[in-house]
C-alpha cells in the first residue's frame, strides 16, 4: 500500500488527520510573529532559533539514546540539524526587517533547493513535473521580491534568508537518503539535537542581554515559538501525515504560506498586494503539482517515509 492510497488505517480518520496537518502548518506559519516580536525584545536571531529547537531536542533526547546503536544515521541527522538551525538564523533576520509576505515566499523555495541537492549530491534526477514546479516557485519568488515590493537596503537580508530553505533542502535529502534506518521520532530527534548543537557556540559568545527576553511576556513568546511553532506542529505532522499520504499532506501543508501573509497583515499592518497573493497561488499550485516532493518539514517527511516503508 502506498502512502497516497491511505485513507484510513485504524488510527485517525482522513478528515481529522487533514485538519491536524492544517493546524501544524498554521503553527509553522506563525513563526514570523514570534520571531519578530522576540527580536523586538532584544533577543539575537540565533538565540530565538536555539530556543525554538531546544525544547524539542530535550523532550526527544531519550529517543536518541534508544537509537544509539544506529549512530551513523544519527550523526547524519545531527549534521542535517546543524545546517537547518544555522540556516534558520537568516530567516529570522529577514523577518525582522522585510515584509513577512516577501520573506515567506522566499522561504517556501525549499523544494527547489531540495531537488537541486538531490540531483547534485545523490544523483536523484528530477522529473518534468518537478522541474516545472521549481520554475513556478522561482517565478513566485521573483514576483514577491520585485523592486516594487522591497527596498534596496533589504536585499542583503533577503539573500541571507535563502540559507533557511537551503538548510531544509539539505535536511530533507539527508532524511530520504541517509535516515531510513531510524524510526520517525528518532529522525526528528536527531535533527532537533543537531540544531541545538550547531547554535550553541553562538549562544556561548553572545552577551546575556541578547540571549533572553527582557519581559515576562517575552518568555511567553519563547514558549510559543518552542511549542506552538516547533514541537507540537512537528508531532502533529508525525502523527497525521501517514494517515493521508504525501499528496494531501503537501496540499494541506501549503496553508503555512497564507498564514504568514495574514500574520504580516494583522499583526504588523503590512499591506499584502496582488503580487504577493499571486506568488502565494503559484507556490500552492507548484506544491499540488509535485505532491511527492513538496513536504514542508523533516517531521512530515519522517512520518510519510516511515509509513511508506512499513506499508510495502
Amino acid at each position: 500500500m502506498k502512502a497516497d492510497q491511505l485513507e484510513h488505517t485504524g488510527g485517525l480518520n482522513t478528515g481529522l488527520a487533514t485538519l491536524g496537518v492544517v493546524a501544524a502548518s498554521v503553527g509553522f506559519g506563525l513563526v514570523p510573529y514570534f520571531a519578530r516580536s522576540l527580536t523586538a525584545e532584544g533577543m539575537a536571531p540565533h538565540a530565538i532559533a536555539f530556543f525554538r529547537y531546544a525544547f524539542a531536542a530535550l523532550v526527544l533526547l531519550p529517543v536518541v539514546y534508544r537509537a544509539r546503536a544506529r549512530w551513523r544515521a544519527l550523526t547524519w541527522g545531527v549534521v542535517a540539524g546543524i545546517a537547518m538551525g544555522l540556516g534558520w538564523i537568516g530567516y529570522v533576520r529577514a523577518v525582522e526587517i522585510v515584509p513577512v509576505s516577501t520573506a515567506g515566499v522566499l522561504y517556501m523555495t525549499y523544494p527547489v533547493f531540495t531537488l537541486a541537492i538531490a540531483w547534485l549530491l545523490f544523483g536523484d534526477r528530477p522529473g518534468r513535473r518537478a522541474i516545472a514546479a521549481s520554475l513556478m516557485i522561482i517565478a513566485a519568488a521573483v514576483l514577491a521580491s520585485s523592486p516594487s515590493a522591497i527596498a534596496a537596503d533589504q536585499v542583503p537580508a533577503l539573500l541571507l534568508s535563502l540559507a533557511a530553505p537551503l538548510g531544509f533542502g539539505f535536511g530533507i535529502n539527508v532524511l530520504v537518503h541517509r535516515l531510513k534506518v531510524l524510526d520517525p521520532l528518532a529522525r526528528l530527534a536527531s535533527a532537533s539535537l543537531g540544531s541545538v548543537i550547531g547554535l550553541f557556540p553562538l549562544m556561548a559568545v553572545t552577551p546575556a542581554a541578547a540571549l533572553f527576553p527582557g519581559t515576562s511576556s517575552g518568555w511567553w513568546l519563547v514558549a510559543g515559538i518552542a511549542f506552538g511553532s516547533a514541537l507540537i506542529p512537528q508531532l502533529l505532522y508525525t502523527i497525521c501525515a501517514p494517515e493521508i499520504g504525501t499528496a494531501r499532506t503537501a496540499i494541506a501543508g501549503s496553508f503555512e504560506l497564507p498564514t504568514m501573509f495574514l500574520v504580516g497583515w494583522f499583526a504588523f499592518s503590512e499591506p499584502v498586494g496582488a503580487a504577493q497573493w499571486a506568488a502565494c497561488a503559484l507556490v500552492i499550485a507548484a506544491i499540488a503539482l509535485t505532491p511527492g516532493r513538496a513536504i514542508r518539514s523533516v517531521a512530515a517527511n519522517a512520518a510519510v517515509e516511515g509509513r511508506d516503508r512499513t506499508s510495502r
